[in-house]
């Protein structure tokens, strides 16, 4: 299932970010410019794991660009930089992180707990920034070279967000969130249906892929120009119609003998009840017709998510 270092196109790949590193916030690699006018705050945040350079890009242009705010107040972060700064081309997908996925432990007891470790330090500092934005743009990549795609809580102000900004077209709709730990989007007010911020992942493709690294840039300017700290763009295409799918089941890796039943690399469709993949003596089947998954494990690692199981809205 894994696949060969030798046989991926480094169109991206790190660049050096301690320049960035000192920030204007007292919390390294986090960046906050206020225009002094009214608006939303807006936190646009890259590099929740360590080898998805996309957001690296998008987030080093509104800097180096010196995009500024018109009204309300921009915050740029870097977050799982250690994790970034171990990356290797022979083992591009170790980086994603170092101990934690820093994209499952926003819970008060994994914040609050005792456990300790890279992700989790870097947690607790992001925790103030995180909690201090309205709205927040998750920058994130992909281990196949699939179509982008949102992820997002099912709450009528995520969608209505997503389909504003217009791209990508693909949203994957979590109604009871994510199953499997708390990300980044789901902490605090966030994960909470009263709270009015909106607060989004959005998967611009491969990792390692340059188009990955233009879609970032053009979905933060559109995210930041919903919200008004932008201008639009008159050039930006026409969004195409919205196509939804629903999350049903997130199964865990039980074994290292997890296959699945051929190559996939996501957003294949199965019949109800056909065969998806094997694991030990569990069988994953589809749980619907037309059942779609989305980001099927690029190896069979025990504790992590094997595929997302999802159904058409």
């Amino acid at each position: 299932m894994s696949q060969n270092p030798d046989d991926i196109a480094f169109e991206l790949l790190p660049r050096d970010l301690e320049s960035y590193r000192a920030g204007n916030t007292g919390i390294d690699y986090v960046h906050r410019f206020e225009s002094g006018r009214p608006g939303p705050h807006v936190l646009v945040n890259a590099l929740t794991h360590g080898n998805e350079f996309c957001g690296m890009v998008a987030a080093t242009h509104l800097l180096d660009a010196g995009v500024r705010p018109q009204a309300g107040t921009l915050t740029v972060s870097f977050a799982n930089v250690q994790a970034y700064e171990s990356f290797r081309r022979d083992d591009p997908f170790a980086s994603r992180m170092l101990v934690h996925n820093l994209n499952r432990i926003w819970s008060p007891q994994w914040l609050e707990g005792t456990e300790d470790s890279p992700e989790l330090q870097r947690a607790r500092a992001l925790r103030p920034v995180v909690a201090a934005a309205d709205h927040i743009l998750d920058i994130h990549s992909t281990a196949q070279p699939v179509q982008p795609f949102w992820v997002y809580p099912g709450f009528e102000r995520n969608a209505a967000a997503a389909l504003a900004v217009g791209v990508p077209e693909v949203h994957l709709v979590m109604p009871q969130g994510l199953n499997t730990g708390t990300p980044l989007i789901q902490h605090g007010r966030h994960g909470q249906a009263t709270h009015d911020g909106v607060a989004l992942v959005v998967e611009c493709g491969q990792h390692f892929q340059q188009a990955s690294a233009e879609m970032a840039m053009e979905v933060t300017l559109r995210f930041l120009a919903h919200f008004g700290l932008v201008d639009a763009d008159p050039a930006w295409a026409a969004p195409r119609p919205a196509r939804r799918f629903e999350l049903l089941a997130t199964p865990v890796i039980k074994t290292e003998q997890m296959r699945f039943v051929r190559p996939l690399i996501g957003m294949e469709t199965f019949a109800e009840g056909e065969l998806i993949a094997t694991d030990g003596a569990d069988e994953i089947r589809s749980l619907c017709e037309g059942c779609t998954i989305f980001m099927p494990a690029r190896a069979p690692i025990p504790g992590r998510e094997l595929v997302y199981l999802t159904r058409p809205l």
